[in-house]
């Protein structure tokens, strides 16, 4: 794919001197993540009690890819902050039918205060964000998964300490879930466990990343292929589908992931009161059971909820940046 090049800015109108995006969960300090997720508890405990797009301030949410949950989260959430929510099909849209991202981003940013985008490659939302003059928001990407993954951590944090705690993350982690979980809990000093098989690990460059992050925060990352090995003794045990959208031979992939169920066999080897999470939308019964996501140890739908209140704090947060 061509992607391209950014533009030479316009002097009349230049990005603002704080413009910050949020592409992957490293956009974010360590010190930022943690005053993004403390923002996220308090417009929980108080829902409608923040305005922060109040004017109302317009807010671009755009879908390459379908979506329920992303779509809900961002629509509702900029509503509650006093905001303007516009969701974009981009397949209804010029940009699906070859305007350029780079455009795009140019002129969106003349309507809104931020950007949006449920996308595919990672090369699309990179361009968006080189070409914005408001906060660009990764809401997925093949490579990313961000706002996930702070919706992930305040799930745990409601009931167990962030640092110090150990996450088993199985399965396919060898894309956008389980490359944000490797970055996002070891910047939240978590011990991340991955039970993968080979090819479906996640890239050296992710690790090599997460290795930096953990000399700063005291996490860890281990990889093993072994899916007893990653679970023993952890205290949250997470997984996603194994075939999402466009992926092929869907049939050799669940065959190949088939040991990594999360089913009750295997989660009896975490903790005795390991919590279960699932970014959702589910296969039941291939990558987790009705047993087990049904069960006293899952929080999957609490993590679907905090995509909302998540959402929000970052969004406020980012606004907040730019100023």
């Amino acid at each position: 794919m061509t992607v391209t090049p950014p533009a030479p800015p316009n002097p009349k109108r230049s990005a603002a001197p704080h413009l910050k995006h949020f592409l992957r969960d490293d956009d974010l300090t360590v010190a930022q993540q943690a005053e993004v997720l403390d923002l996220a508890a308090k417009m929980k405990a108080d829902r409608y009690g923040f305005r922060a797009l109040a004017g109302p301030k317009s807010v671009a949410v755009v879908f390459e890819k379908p979506s329920t949950r992303t779509r809900l989260s961002f629509d509702i959430g900029i509503s509650e902050l006093g905001g303007h929510s516009v969701v974009i099909d981009a397949q209804s849209t010029q940009l699906g039918r070859g305007e350029t991202v780079a455009d795009t981003a140019r002129v969106l940013s003349r309507y809104t205060s931020a950007i949006v985008i449920r996308t595919f490659g990672d090369d699309r939302i990179q361009e968006l964000a080189a070409n914005a003059s408001v906060p660009v928001v990764n809401a997925l990407t093949d490579g990313w998964h961000p706002c996930q993954l702070l919706a992930d951590l305040q799930t745990i944090a409601e009931h167990k300490p962030l640092k110090g705690t150990s996450i088993a993350y199985l399965g396919d982690a060898a894309f956008n879930m389980g490359n944000s979980t490797v970055i996002a809990c070891s910047m939240a000093g978590m011990h991340v466990r991955i039970g993968a098989p080979d090819g479906f690990q996640p890239a050296d460059e992710v690790l090599a990343r997460a290795a930096e992050i953990n000399a700063e925060t005291g996490g860890s990352v281990v990889v093993t292929t072994d899916p007893v090995e990653a679970v023993a003794g952890a205290d949250v045990v997470s997984t996603d589908a194994w075939v999402s959208m466009g992926m092929a031979d869907s049939e050799n992939r669940i065959q190949t992931l088939t040991a990594y169920q999360l089913n009750a066999e295997l989660l009896a080897h975490a903790a005795d009161d390991a919590i279960v999470l699932h970014c959702l939308p589910a296969h039941r019964g291939e990558e987790i059971t009705d047993e087990v996501m049904d069960g006293p140890h899952s929080l999957v739908f609490d993590q679907a909820e905090n995509r909302l209140h998540a959402q929000k704090a970052l969004l406020a947060w980012l606004l907040k940046e730019q100023r």
